[in-house]
């Protein structure tokens, strides 16, 4: 996982077209990609602390209500545990 999050991390903070997402001002297909992505890590508690972008793109992504809404613990037939 380090080496993907390491890729993506380089991949984004020195793009030019990076902005509040993954490519420019607007959620797209990047961001709906790269955030379940986080989730799983954040499962299993992987140390995401080297991955700023990818951490400021998760914030703003998860403020956002589709994202929210697409959350597997939302999801009618989610665990109640």
């Amino acid at each position: 996982m380090n080496i993907g999050f390491s890729g993506i991390e380089a991949m984004l903070s020195g793009d030019p077209a990076t902005g509040r997402f993954c490519h420019g001002d607007a959620p797209s297909m990047a961001d709906v990609f790269l955030i379940p992505q986080v989730r799983n890590a954040r499962l299993i508690e992987a140390d995401l602390s080297p991955y700023p972008t990818i951490l400021s793109i998760d914030e703003r992504c998860r403020e956002l209500a589709a994202f929210d809404a697409a959350a597997p613990e939302n999801q009618l037939d989610a665990p109640t545990n």
